[in-house]
């Protein structure tokens, strides 16, 4: 064999050795590789909380300024005191209330006035007024239409009036007399006789009647305070 034979087959013996070391050190880092993760996490946990802590120390006071100006904002949303009364204008004293609006009033003063010039400006303020006034009332007496304008009056037709019969019982008022009404009926549930009287004041114009007879007398409007009756007839004397 030559020296080149020998020379090869020394490199083909040395060539699977290598690759073994060559994957031996893959293995070993990769047995390494979990280990050093392990060992890591731990040491990196406390790192950050360390530092969270730490950070916000650090930012708190960056925000305290931020919240400085609350109660300036405070002060602004409370809410203002109520005016009184007298920057209201709200005085109960006619003569104070318009010595106060004089006393706001803005513009160049007005030039003194003598009471009689003073007059005859109110005078000419309630003419005015009573000018519009007139105006207005006009304006609504057109809307309204005049007085007999609108929907004529229902036909009043007047129901039958009552008509009585009775006795009299007195007449010695001056045409006025007392008539006596006898009503008789038979009792709904107890079938008995109920013989009931009621007295009422009739009209006698001309005193016909007298006490005893017997009259008709008809329902009127109202004559007196009592008298609402009038005498219709007499259908029969009483005997002298």
């Amino acid at each position: 064999m030559t020296d080149e034979d020998e020379k090869q087959e020394q490199e083909e013996a040395s060539e699977p050795g290598a690759g073994d070391e060559a994957e031996a050190p893959e293995a070993a880092e990769e047995a390494v590789e979990p280990e050093a993760a392990e060992e890591q996490s731990p040491a990196a946990e406390p790192t950050e909380e360390a530092v969270e802590p730490e950070a916000a120390e650090e930012q708190s006071p960056a925000e305290e300024p931020a919240g400085e100006p609350e109660p300036a904002a405070e002060q602004d949303a409370a809410p203002q005191a109520e005016p009184s009364e007298e920057s209201k204008g709200g005085a109960e004293d006619p003569k104070e209330r318009r010595r106060l609006e004089r006393s706001r009033a803005s513009g160049p003063a007005r030039p003194a006035r003598t009471p009689e010039q003073r007059a005859t400006e109110r005078a000419v303020e309630r003419r005015a007024s009573k000018e519009r006034r007139s105006r207005y009332r006009a304006a609504r007496r057109s809307k309204r239409g005049e007085p007999g304008s609108g929907t004529p009056a229902a036909a009043r037709e007047p129901g039958a009036k009552k008509v009585r019969q009775g006795t009299v019982v007195s007449a010695g008022a001056e045409k006025t007399i007392t008539v006596e009404i006898a009503v008789v009926r038979r009792h709904p549930t107890y079938e008995k006789v109920v013989r009931r009287t009621s007295k009422l004041h009739a009209h006698d114009e001309a005193n016909q009647a007298q006490q005893g007879d017997v009259v008709r007398v008809v329902e009127s409007r109202p004559l007196s305070r009592t008298k609402r009756w009038r005498l219709l007839e007499v259908l029969e004397r009483a005997p002298r």
